[in-house]
C-alpha cells in the first residue's frame, strides 16, 4: 500500500458537495488546519471518487477495510491513529477523507500543493482498485439546499457562502407562503416589473425570483442578499462570519 507522510489537511464537516472543500488557495488563517502524519493513498476509478467526493453515502466494505487503522494524526508530538482515514485520486482529483470512526466520508480535505504533485508522481503507473459499491449518484437531487454544481462553478469561497446564505433566506421566504412579502422581494430585485409582479401568486413570483437569482454572483446579489437577511440573527451571524459586522 503507498502512504503519503507529513499531510497538512484542512478538514470540511459533512459537506455532499465537492465544491465546498475547499482548495488549497481559499484556505483561511482561521481554519483549523491539522497535520496528519501518515496517511494511506488509494487510486480509485473516477466513479467511485466522484462518489466520494459529492456524497455522504456509506463507503465500500472493503476499502475501508484496506484502510483501517493505517493513519496517524500528529499532535502536540503524539501520533494518534484513526480508525478510517484515506487520501483518494482518480488521477486527477485528490481528496482526503476522515469518516471518525464510521463508514461516510464525514471529513473531507484537499491537499497542499506540494503534495499534490507528490501524488501524481506516486499513482502514474499504478491501475485503480476496484471496489464494489452501490453508485447512488444518479439518484442524488440537488435543491435549493444542496445546489448543483453549476450554480457554484466560478464563484470564491466567500461568494459560495453568500450565494448558500441567499439560497437559504429564499428558502425561508418561500416556507413563509407570505405573497405580499415575496411580491415585495421580488420587486426589490426587479423594480422595473413592478405592476407585473403585482399580479402574480405565490409559488409564480418566488419561482420567477429563484430563477433571476440562482446564476453567477454579482454586487447585486451580494446588496440584496444582505437587505433580504436583515433582523434575522441566525443569518446575520452568517453574514458576518464572511463580511464582518455589516448589517444595521
Amino acid at each position: 500500500m503507498l502512504y503519503l507522510h507529513d499531510v497538512w489537511v484542512n478538514w470540511f464537516e459533512g459537506e455532499e458537495n465537492g465544491y465546498n472543500v475547499c482548495h488549497f488557495h481559499e484556505w483561511r488563517k482561521d481554519d483549523g488546519v491539522e497535520l496528519l502524519d501518515q496517511v494511506p493513498l488509494l487510486k480509485l476509478d473516477t466513479v467511485l471518487f466522484n462518489y466520494i467526493e459529492n456524497d455522504l453515502s456509506e463507503l465500500p466494505q472493503q476499502l475501508l477495510d484496506d484502510i483501517y487503522q493505517k493513519a496517524y494524526l500528529r499532535k502536540n508530538h503524539e501520533r494518534i491513529q484513526l480508525d478510517y482515514c484515506f487520501v483518494a485520486t482518480d488521477g486527477t482529483g485528490i481528496l482526503v477523507v476522515d469518516t471518525i470512526g464510521y463508514n461516510i466520508p464525514i471529513r473531507k480535505s484537499r491537499l497542499i500543493p506540494r503534495q499534490e504533485q507528490l501524488v501524481y508522481e506516486m499513482i502514474e503507473n499504478h491501475e485503480p482498485i476496484q471496489y464494489n459499491f452501490n453508485d447512488q449518484s444518479s439518484l442524488k437531487e440537488f435543491h435549493i439546499l444542496s445546489p448543483e454544481p453549476q450554480l457554484m462553478n466560478g464563484l470564491t469561497r466567500k461568494e459560495r457562502q453568500l450565494k448558500q446564505l441567499l439560497f437559504m433566506a429564499l428558502d425561508q421566504l418561500h416556507s413563509s407562503k407570505n405573497v405580499a412579502e415575496v411580491r415585495y422581494w421580488y420587486t426589490e430585485w426587479s423594480p422595473e416589473r413592478y405592476m407585473d409582479i403585482q399580479n402574480l401568486n405565490f409559488e409564480s413570483a418566488w419561482n420567477q425570483l429563484f430563477e433571476q437569482t440562482k446564476y453567477g454572483w454579482t454586487s447585486k446579489h451580494e446588496h440584496f442578499c444582505e437587505n433580504l437577511i436583515k433582523g434575522q440573527p441566525f443569518f446575520e451571524k452568517l453574514w458576518e462570519m464572511e463580511h464582518g459586522p455589516k448589517v444595521n
